[in-house]
């Protein structure tokens, strides 16, 4: 007999009725209780998860300004506390911690106690090797179960977290590397990836040597690599064979007990300037947001409890996304989690956009997540779920990453219906890497309307506001955030002052938090999202900031200057111009943009080659020098000239009528 499912967030407000003497007529009411009185609602979801510490809290939110907050003063705990207390119920029931596959058919189950087995076997060698809370551990891994171990075991002793996907280019890697100094590396050999396996052992290396605070390497052979083809790299441990102790020791071990403001992970997120800023979040406000999303809002439950029993919780990401950070989360609430290494469209000689999905129904996933562009790329290829195995057990699906159009949502709703489950709700929802949470998500308990996401979180005082900073309901706005959520950076690593932090976030609006997006809030209470209201770059939910590429494209010799936007909107197809200005009698023509996409894919990535690249006479700049992104994607989108730059600041004003023409141009082809 398949498990009950009741919504979880019923569960919470029948426990808020009985535990607290609460109750609301509706979801309206309960939203804005938990944004009025925030240490009331955060207090309910520490003793709702029954969350532990050795010591009680001195207050629930001691400052409420943003940024600083203080939440939960006094208290210690550990994010793989969290986890591990998990591990002999899940067991008892007979169900796994993670299953794994990659492209080449490796399945794999890790039981419980065999993931804390490991965890404690790499914690303690990482201990030998000096690391002490705080040190820094940085990963060059994919998707792979030894990745969540290797966390595990790194915020267990108080170390400090921060990963890179394989698929980025080595410079990239370093920027964001090199800022945090860390003691130790873990890498992997290589990488199988559409079809072909990319050896990554140079990369190591050079990684290794410009890392000049690496003390520490151990190499994961996730390709196999035979030992001889590691010479270059010694000395260093093999990952698997520091996982098999078993003694005594390694049984005994308990993780420290950390104060809930103590760093977890760095994360990074690219703005229009600089290097990728380095985002710091705490283990107790990790802990808490990520309950609070993944259980009430995203309805995954916990895998051995009756009501949800077998829960399998995939979402497909690399570890280059932040939504690897919120599937290893499943482990929090003793979610079995499912993941996946590889491309999910196979491979460019064989397209095949059933490859998740075979995944899912081979190892009986029951929560679907993947980026809306996954979505849309499925719909464009015709695929026929039906035809992808039995996904039969599948109860939800959720998406994220970029705005889920109603066309796309309709086209997965009927492909669902078709094989007998009708009804399909979607967990569509907008939050970021900034704060390793969401804003925006789902409520199974409320009407669902292709292309919105239901409501705004728990927690989470979101608004739209003008240009004159005042709310609008049924109008498009910035997203704003006006008071603290507990999993809000600590700081930027390295930011004397705050100071890029305050940048980021709070320089529009002075202790309120700008979170960079176009939202409308519907009469209703649901919302959408337009896409990015700054120059960001945002390709399929992965996040970069345009000076990045320009570094790689203006390295070309012929490159003179450069500029691109991200004209990613909803309702439309993605669009990334790149626009660049060439050295006197220089043309661009095949062999250019060949190498122009080539210098990013080696420096960033393939999902950051441009959609098409264009030779202008100059690029538009303020009196200061700043590029002009955002008036051109503004201009780009449909505004006129005249409402998106004011030119008596700008130092090259004449040179907009290359871009109003080539805007009208691209209106007119959109008309026709």
């Amino acid at each position: 007999m398949a498990p009950p499912f009741r919504p979880q967030i019923r569960l919470y407000q029948e426990w808020l009725r009985a535990e607290r003497g609460l109750s609301f007529d509706s979801y309206d009411a309960l939203w804005r209780w938990s944004v009025e009185d925030l240490p009331a609602f955060w207090q309910s979801i520490w003793d709702y998860f029954r969350l532990v510490s050795p010591t009680p809290p001195t207050s629930v939110l001691a400052d409420a300004s943003m940024p600083g907050a203080r939440w939960f003063e006094g208290t210690r705990v550990n994010y793989v506390r969290q986890v591990m207390r998990h591990v002999e119920p899940a067991d008892a029931a007979g169900l796994p911690a993670i299953v794994s596959c990659n492209e080449r058919g490796n399945l794999r189950e890790l039981r419980w106690p065999d993931l804390r087995r490991q965890v404690a076997a790499l914690a303690l060698h990482l201990r030998a090797q000096g690391v002490r809370p705080g040190d820094r551990v940085a990963a060059y891994l994919p998707n792979i179960p030894e990745a969540i171990i290797a966390f595990l075991a790194t915020a267990s002793i108080g170390a400090v977290w921060s990963v890179c996907a394989p698929d980025m280019g080595t410079n990239a890697v370093l920027d964001r590397f090199r800022q945090i100094e860390p003691k130790v590396l873990i890498a992997c050999d290589g990488v199988t990836y559409g079809g072909r396996d990319h050896d990554r052992i140079d990369v190591v290396g050079r990684l290794r040597a410009e890392l000049r605070s690496v003390q520490h390497l151990l190499v994961c052979r996730n390709l196999e690599a035979d030992e001889a083809r590691l010479d270059s790299l010694r000395p260093w441990h093999d990952l698997a064979q520091v996982l098999t102790r078993d003694d005594g020791e390694v049984r005994g071990f308990e993780p420290e007990w950390v104060g809930f403001d103590h760093p977890l992970w760095i994360v990074y997120s690219s703005g229009t300037t600089g290097l990728p800023k380095p985002i710091v979040h705490g283990h107790g406000g990790t802990i808490i947001v990520g309950l609070a999303l993944k259980v009430l809002h995203n309805d995954i439950g916990c895998s051995y409890e009756p009501n949800s029993f077998g829960e399998r919780f995939h979402w497909y990401s690399s570890t280059g996304w932040v939504m690897w950070n919120a599937q290893a989360a499943g482990l929090l609430h003793g979610t079995t989690i499912c993941i996946f290494d590889g491309n999910p469209g196979g491979s460019k000689d064989e397209p095949d956009w059933g490859v998740l999905w075979r995944f899912a129904a081979e190892t009986g996933v029951t929560f679907f997540g993947a980026g809306a562009a996954f979505f849309a790329n499925c719909m464009k290829a015709g695929l026929e779920i039906g035809k992808c195995g039995n996904l039969s057990r599948v109860r939800a699906l959720g998406t994220t990453g970029s705005p889920l159009s109603e066309d796309v949502q309709s086209w997965g709703t009927r492909q669902f219906e078709a094989i007998g489950t009708p009804g399909m709700w979607w967990a569509n929802i907008s939050g970021g890497t900034d704060f390793a949470g969401a804003f925006i998500g789902g409520n199974r308990e409320l009407p669902q309307v292709p292309g919105e996401m239901q409501c705004r979180l728990l927690g989470c005082s979101v608004h739209a506001w003008n240009e004159r900073g005042e709310p609008v309901i049924d109008e498009v706005g910035e997203l704003v955030c006006t008071r603290p959520i507990p999993s809000m950076p600590l700081c930027f690593w390295g930011d004397e002052g705050n100071k890029r932090y305050i940048a980021s976030y709070f320089d529009t609006w002075p202790g309120v938090w700008r979170h960079g997006d176009w939202l409308k809030i519907t009469s209703r209470g649901s919302c959408i999202i337009y896409g990015r209201s700054d120059a960001t770059i945002n390709r399929h939910g992965l996040r970069m900031g345009t000076s990045e590429i320009y570094r790689a494209v203006e390295a070309l010799p012929e490159v003179i200057d450069s500029m691109v936007v991200d004209l990613e909107y909803l309702g439309r197809d993605s669009y990334m111009p790149l626009f660049v200005v060439l050295r006197e009698g220089v043309a661009l023509d095949d062999d250019l943009r060949a190498r122009i996409g080539g210098g990013i894919r080696k420096a960033l990535s393939p999902r950051f080659v441009p959609d098409e690249i264009l030779q202008v006479p100059e690029i538009p700049r303020t009196l200061s020098g700043k590029k002009q992104e955002l008036p051109i994607k503004k201009l780009l989108l449909g505004q006129p000239i005249e409402k998106v730059v004011n030119q008596d600041a700008m130092a090259n004003p004449a040179c907009l009528d290359w871009y109003v023409a080539f805007a009208a141009r691209r209106a007119a082809a959109r008309a026709a």
